[in-house]
């Protein structure tokens, strides 16, 4: 009995899991966020607005995965994160808006019509996500985009220079802030487990968009 307690004291909380599953799951770990095709190659401007405008599709929409999600929770710790990353997150959407017109229209790509019935697929599919009656499913969700987010405003930002447009200061929390908002909400294994697959799916959905936009670029060359 004594040495299952230690073993249950040693497992990570809920936030903890969370920031290891978008270090290792994320945006980040995709290579085409970091592939001189999107960032600086000859063919940059066009693949970055390619990014833009399917990030719109995805993100761009009110209401979006926080916003439904800040709508179902009740607690009052995530429900109080939950009000402060919709109104950062508004801003994230203007931002998108600002860079969309400034990157002209999606470029002619191979395809286009499956492209954009995945887009509108995986846009189905984390809404369903943000509002799940699964306790702590939307939670997830909600955090899944916001920390997974980090690493898109970084390309995002790239792209701003690119067309010329003044970044605006990146208002999303500390991911161990997040972390402690996720400890103090799912101290209960049935929520971490519920929380953790609603940040898992977004980090999901996440890396088949950059698989579709890898395959958009690829198409356009080939």
């Amino acid at each position: 009995m004594a040495s299952t307690s230690v073993e249950t004291a040693k497992q990570p909380g809920a936030g903890q899991q969370l920031l290891a599953s978008v270090s290792e799951q994320g945006s980040i770990g995709h290579p085409y966020v970091h592939s001189d095709a999107l960032l600086q190659g000859p063919e940059s401007a066009r693949n970055l607005a390619d990014l833009i405008h399917y990030l719109c599709t995805l993100h761009g929409r009110y209401p979006g995965v926080i916003d439904h999600a800040a709508a179902r929770v009740v607690e009052a710790g995530p429900r109080a994160w939950l009000a402060n990353a919709s109104h950062a997150f508004a801003g994230e959407r203007a931002y998108l808006a600002r860079l969309a017109v400034a990157a002209g229209p999606v470029p002619s790509t191979p395809g286009a019509g499956d492209s954009d019935a995945t887009v509108l697929a995986q846009r189905h599919a984390v809404e369903m996500l943000a509002q799940s009656e699964r306790n702590g499913c939307a939670v997830g969700a909600a955090m899944g985009v916001y920390l997974d987010w980090s690493a898109i405003r970084g390309v995002l930002d790239t792209a701003a220079r690119r067309f010329g447009i003044e970044a605006p200061k990146f208002a999303a929390d500390e991911g161990q802030a997040v972390a402690a908002v996720a400890d103090g909400f799912a101290e209960a294994p049935p929520l971490q487990r519920a929380l953790h697959f609603g940040a898992q799916q977004i980090l999901i959905q996440h890396q088949g968009l950059w698989d579709l936009l890898e395959a958009r670029q690829q198409a356009r060359v080939s």
